[in-house]
């Protein structure tokens, strides 16, 4: 709600409601955007310099309920300034399980964190007949 109330009194942005973007116009860099009125189907191009794509903020773990502990919100629980997850082998990082700074950023330090988890255990497992481990990590969702 914060995030919202700030871009609907930035007078730099422009609400366009009932609008999808088409394909991204442009040789060399970004010139454009084309759009399509999802009422009437009209099109128009906008100029611009930069696209910025917003995948949403819920993320995209349904297929582990179950099986993987997880926040009421839906975020996978890790251990304290980890990546392991409730099954051993099982790491989780990026949008997947950081609730609080969710920017690309810190999802690719879990990325590189998580990796290197997975590393130490089947390095610590290879005498033990195992699938190996598993780094559960995928874009938000809504």
């Amino acid at each position: 709600k914060i995030m919202q109330d700030r871009a609907f009194a930035n007078p730099k942005i422009e609400m366009m409601w009932n609008t999808v973007v088409e394909r991204v116009v442009g040789e060399q860099r970004v010139e454009g955007v084309e759009l399509r009125d999802t009422e009437s189907g009209a099109t128009s191009t906008l100029p611009v310099t930069g696209v910025f794509v917003a995948i949403g903020h819920r993320p995209n773990t349904d297929l582990f309920h179950g099986i993987l502990d997880m926040e009421d919100t839906g975020y996978l629980v890790t251990a304290p300034d980890r990546t392991a997850t409730n099954i051993d082998g099982v790491f989780a990082c990026g949008d997947v399980q950081d609730h609080e700074w969710r920017q690309a950023i810190t999802a690719a330090g879990s990325g590189c964190m998580a990796a290197i988890e997975a590393e130490r255990w089947l390095e610590a497992n290879s005498d033990h007949e195992t699938p190996g481990a598993v780094v559960a990590t995928a874009a938000a969702g809504e």
